[in-house]
C-alpha cells in the first residue's frame, strides 16, 4: 500500500539535447512553461499546453526531430501523472524510437525514455518488464557517467522500486543505500532527490519492521518535501499516505487516520477524485477504519478505491486484488453471506485478467 510512487523521473523533464537546426524561441518558451506547470502540480493545464507544445514541434522541426521526441517525452509524463497510461505508453514509445534512431541505443539520452517506459510498466504489475527496462538504464548511465553520477542514483532507486513492489526488501536494500551515499555527497542535505529517497527508505524499513529508521527516514522526507514543495503537492501527499500506513501498522489509528485523511484531501485536490493515488489513500483509509471495527465506513472507503482502480488500471490490477480481498474480509466480519459470495467470485475473475499495455 506504500506509493511511492513513485520515484516517477520527474527529472526526465529537463532534457538538454543537441540540434542541428536553430530553435524556435516561441516553442522553446512553450515547453518551457509546460514543465513548469508539470512541477508546480498543474496537471490539466500543463495537458493542454503540452498537446500544443507536441503540435508546434512536429510542424516546426519535422516528426522524427529530437525536439518532437522531447515534448512527447513530457506530454507522456503528464498522461502518466493524470492516469491515462495507455496514452503514455504511446508517446514514451514514440520518444524512445526517435531518440534510438537519431543517437543510437546505448546513448545516455535514450536513458529518459528507458525509465519512463519501465515506470509505466511499473504502475501496470509488469515488474519483470520494468527491470529489464532500469536495468539497461542503469548500464547506460553508469557507462557514460561513471558510477558515482546523481543519475546514477536516480536509476539505482528506481531498480530498488521495482524490488519493494516484488517483496524483494533484501535485493532493495543495498540500491537505495547506494543511492543515497551518492546523493548526499551531490546535493545539500534539503534536496529533493534525498527527500525522495527518504520517503523510499523509510517504506522499506517499515515492511522490514525496522520502525526507529523508518520513523527517522518519514520525518526527514516530509520536511524536505514541505520546505520544496509545500503542503498541497502530491510528493508531500505520498509521505503522509506511507506515514498513515507506517502508524497503522503501529495500531495507532488516531495518528494513522489523521494523516490519510490529509494525504487523500491533498491527492483528490491536486490530481483528482478518479487518480489511482486516491484510491490508494482511500483503500489505506478504509483498512485503518476497519481497524477500528469501523466495517460500515471501511466498506464505502473500499468501494470507492475499487471502482477507481478496476476503471483506470484494469479488472486484473493488483491493486484491484488486493482491494477485493480487503472488501472480502470487511463483509465477512459483518456476516453477510450474500455479498462474500459474489465478492468471491469477483476476486477469481480479476485473479484471471491481464492489464499489461505492451512490451519493449
Amino acid at each position: 500500500m506504500h506509493g511511492f510512487v513513485k520515484l516517477i523521473v520527474v527529472g526526465g523533464l529537463l532534457l538538454i539535447v543537441p540540434i542541428a537546426l536553430s530553435i524556435d524561441d516561441d516553442w522553446e518558451a512553450v515547453n518551457s512553461k509546460v514543465i513548469r506547470l508539470y512541477y508546480e502540480g498543474k496537471y490539466t493545464q500543463a495537458l493542454k499546453l503540452g498537446i500544443q507544445c507536441l503540435s508546434q514541434a512536429e510542424k516546426a522541426f519535422g516528426s522524427e526531430h529530437v525536439n518532437v521526441a522531447k515534448a512527447s517525452n513530457n506530454l507522456g509524463l503528464i498522461y502518466k501523472r493524470l492516469a491515462n497510461y495507455k496514452q503514455a505508453y504511446a508517446l514514451y514509445r514514440r520518444s524512445l524510437s526517435i531518440r534510438e534512431k537519431t543517437h543510437g541505443k546505448d546513448h545516455f539520452l535514450v536513458v529518459t525514455s528507458l525509465n519512463n517506459l519501465a515506470e509505466l510498466a511499473k504502475a501496470q504489475a509488469d515488474y519483470k518488464q520494468a527491470e529489464l527496462l532500469f536495468k539497461r538504464s542503469l548500464s547506460i548511465r553508469e557507462k557514460h557517467l561513471g558510477f558515482e553520477h546523481p543519475k546514477v542514483a536516480v536509476s539505482l532507486n528506481n531498480l530498488a522500486g521495482v524490488y519493494v513492489a516484488q517483496g524483494r526488501y533484501g535485493k532493495a536494500g543495498p540500491f537505495y543505500e547506494r543511492a543515497m551515499r551518492i546523493c548526499e555527497k551531490a546535493f545539500d542535505a534539503n534536496h529533493p532527490s534525498i527527500g525522495k529517497l527518504q520517503n523510499n527508505l523509510g517504506a522499506l524499513y517499515a515492511r522490514q519492521k525496522k520502525n526507529d529508521k523508518a520513523e527517522v527516514c518519514y520525518g526527514r522526507a516530509l520536511t524536505i518535501y514541505k520546505n520544496q514543495y509545500g503542503q498541497e503537492h502530491p510528493e508531500t501527499a505520498s509521505v503522509l499516505n506511507n506515514m498513515a500506513a507506517f502508524y497503522h501498522g503501529k495500531k495507532q489509528y488516531g495518528r494513522a487516520e489523521e494523516l490519510c485523511k490529509e494525504a487523500l484531501r491533498i491527492r483528490e485536490v491536486s490530481l483528482g477524485a478518479g487518480h489511482p493515488a486516491t484510491a490508494e489513500s482511500l483503500n489505506n483509509l478504509g483498512s485503518i477504519s476497519e481497524s477500528q471495527g469501523k466495517l460500515v465506513d471501511a466498506e464505502v472507503l473500499y468501494g470507492r478505491a475499487f471502482e477507481i482502480w478496476q476503471r483506470s488500471l484494469g479488472a486484473g490490477h493488483p491493486q484491484v486484488v488486493l482491494v477485493l480481498e480487503n472488501m472480502l474480509g470487511c463483509s465477512r466480519k459483518k456476516g453477510d453471506g450474500k455479498r462474500v459470495k459474489e465478492l468471491e467470485r469477483l476476486l477469481e475473475e480479476s485473479k484471471g485478467v491481464g492489464t499489461l499495455l505492451g512490451k519493449e
